[in-house]
């Protein structure tokens, strides 16, 4: 859906598969603050590697995440 943020979809993706913000830290490899943040909106643009991982753990293509609002 258009006009989201990167921390709107990363939390409506966790919330969808039943994932705490620990979980999702766990299996994406990154800090639990990391997730705390983004899902916060403090942090919009974290590095790729990070997006990536995060995509991967919530079994979403990169795009979705590299691209929220469109």
């Amino acid at each position: 859906m258009p006009g989201r943020t990167l921390g709107e979809v990363v939390r409506e993706l966790r919330e969808a598969r039943g994932m705490t913000p620990a979980q999702l830290a766990e299996k994406a490899q990154v800090a639990l603050s990391l997730v705390m943040v983004l899902e916060s909106e403090q942090k919009a643009n974290p590095p790729r590697t990070v997006l990536y991982r995060l995509a991967r753990a919530l079994g979403v293509p990169a795009k979705r995440l590299l691209d929220p609002g469109g």
